[in-house]
This record gives C-alpha cells, structure tokens and sequence, in this order.
C-alpha cells in the first residue's frame, strides 16, 4: 500500500470539527467496502435522491437505520444500523474528543459518489438531537468543505479527505455548512477493491 511521503496530521477547521486522517487501518476498510457492497444487496439499493424541486442528486446513497426521505425522517427502518456500525461510531467519538458521552447513533447514509459525482453545502439540520455527526471515508479522495452556521459562503476550509479518514462535527460546527466540490478519480489505492468514494455518516436523529 502506497505510504505517505509526508504523514498528514490531525487537525481542527473549527471549534467541535476534527479531522484524523487514516484513522481506519486498511484491512478495516476493505471489511467497510465489503459491508457497504452488502447493504446494498439487501432490501435497501443505492438511489439517486430526487429533491422535492426536482433536482437530482448525483451521488448514490442507502440508508442504514431511521429512513431519511428530504428533508425529513420516518418512523420506518428498510435496511437495520448493525450494532457494529454504531460501536465504531462511539470509537470514532473517543478518538475525537477523549469521550463518547454515550453517543448512540440511529440512522447512517452511506453516499457513493461515481465518475462526477459531487455534494453541494448543506446542512445536517433534519436532527432533533445536537449530538455530533461522524463520517468516514472510503476510496478515492476528496475536496471536503467545511463552512459556517450562517450560510453556504465563505468562510470555509477545504479539507482533503483520503481513504481511512475521520471526520467529526459537533458543538459549534455541528449545524456548519458542508459539502464536496471535487474528487478525484483513481486515487484509491487499488487493493481497497473500490472505484469512486464511499463516504458512511452517522447520526442521532434524537426522534
């Protein structure tokens, strides 16, 4: 597996966001990869979301847990939230911030983004809950976005996302804005197995 030349570091864009790259060990994110193939051979299947405006979205996603439809969740579950995802999630928090305050994760999508495919910013605000959100990611690497709570302008920080990576927001930064402009295709490390980016976020819906 290709090394770093420089080893990236930790870091926080803002108050309540980390950022740990390659948190995830490879041979964990060839199981995640595995997983996410699963899910999708279940009830649940990758879909396009079409908005109520009808705009399309170009990314593929499942649900996993609470079903989501824009911008709203019902009280419906296709495709169950494995006890295994939700303990990573708490994992995940530890590392973070030192604690996971009992995080307790209800619902998680998992967004696949194929040749073009991109994330305009947005809001993470469909939550009754407050408690942070976390994601990982998978495959090829990204230009993630991470902006403010007023609006989807600037300021924000361009962070690169890479396979193995972790991202949390929470407290101040848990409503910013966010989103992924660019990826880059073929910069997955070939023995992942995976083509595009596979990006799992988890959250409390606090329903």
């Amino acid at each position: 597996m290709t090394q770093e030349l420089f080893p990236r570091q930790r870091s926080e864009p803002a108050p309540g966001a980390v950022h740990v790259p390659g948190w995830l060990p490879f041979e964990r994110q060839r199981e995640l990869v595995t997983a996410c193939r699963e899910f999708g051979r279940g009830p649940g299947r990758y879909r396009q979301t079409v908005l109520p405006g009808g705009g399309v979205m170009s990314v593929r996603s499942l649900g996993l847990g609470r079903r989501w439809v824009p911008y709203r969740y019902l009280d419906t579950v296709t495709v169950e939230l494995p006890d295994w995802l939700a303990e990573l999630g708490r994992a995940a928090l530890a590392e973070a911030y030192g604690r996971h305050d009992g995080y307790a994760p209800d619902t998680a999508f998992v967004n696949f983004y194929g040749d073009g495919a991109r994330m305009g910013m947005h809001q993470d605000r469909d939550e009754r809950s407050a408690a942070p959100v976390v994601s990982l990611s998978l495959g090829d690497r990204c230009v993630f976005r991470f902006g403010n709570t007023e609006d989807r302008g600037r300021p924000y920080t361009d962070v690169e996302l890479a396979s193995g990576d972790l991202f949390v927001f929470g407290g101040p930064s848990r409503f910013a804005f966010h989103g992924v402009p660019k990826v880059y295709p073929g910069t997955a490390e070939p023995a992942l197995g995976l083509a595009g980016r596979l990006n799992i976020t988890l959250r409390e819906t606090g329903l």
